[in-house]
């Protein structure tokens, strides 16, 4: 299993790493708006591959 140390250091990693990503995101959130309009269709095709796959898998099985 883990010890204390690799907990604590694994959950503050995680906070960090959450926290850089937070501030990436809104520094360039208005260049994401001009450049990927169109990338929101983009994921909601994705997610319906994938639930698409997942009924398949089900059906058949």
């Amino acid at each position: 299993m883990f010890t204390k140390g690799q907990w604590i250091f694994g959950i503050l990693f995680a906070i960090a790493f959450i926290v850089v990503m937070i501030y990436t995101y809104r520094k360039d959130f208005k260049l994401h708006q001009k450049h990927y309009k169109g990338s929101v269709w983009v994921l909601i095709a994705f997610i319906a591959f994938l639930l698409m796959i997942v009924a398949i898998k089900w059906i058949f099985v």
